[in-house]
């Protein structure tokens, strides 16, 4: 095996191995997230789901920062605050809440450029404003660059 070969086969076990580290994690989030939705129901505001949602994160003892500013970098000219982040658990996992009629593509952009952004790789776009809990979970994974 050559050495850009061995160096690609370390990377993708590197990267295997973060996938499985973080599904605990992913599972005890997506578990908040169902718990709140079960207590609260659809209807109310996005605002009072995250608050929720940081509350029985924390609850558990899970590491988490809510509205986390989110500085967008043109052309050399830095915008701080340009958007801030729902949730980010434990320094892995950025956390987009809506309570909106349902999701769309626009809402998985949004998510996807917050993860390029903040140089993480998982997020959850939670919908609370669903009737099952299912109907409105997307995980989404950002792929590394090639």
């Amino acid at each position: 095996m050559n050495h850009e070969a061995h160096e690609a086969r370390e990377a993708h076990e590197e990267e295997r191995d973060l996938h499985f580290a973080a599904e605990p994690l992913t599972r005890e989030v997506v578990d908040c997230a169902f718990k709140v939705h079960k207590a609260l129901g659809p209807g109310l505001l996005e605002s009072t789901y995250e608050l929720c949602l940081a509350h029985e994160l924390g609850r558990r003892g899970i590491a988490f920062q809510r509205q986390v500013p989110l500085p967008i970098i043109y052309e050399g000219m830095q915008i701080e605050a340009a958007y801030r982040l729902d949730l980010v658990v434990a320094d892995a996992i950025v956390v987009e809440i809506k309570s909106v009629e349902s999701l769309t593509r626009l809402h998985s952009s949004q998510l996807l450029t917050y993860l390029k952004f903040s140089r993480h790789r998982v997020g959850f776009l939670i919908n609370f404003n669903v009737s099952l809990f299912k109907e409105g979970l997307k995980r989404l994974v950002l792929e590394p660059p090639a």
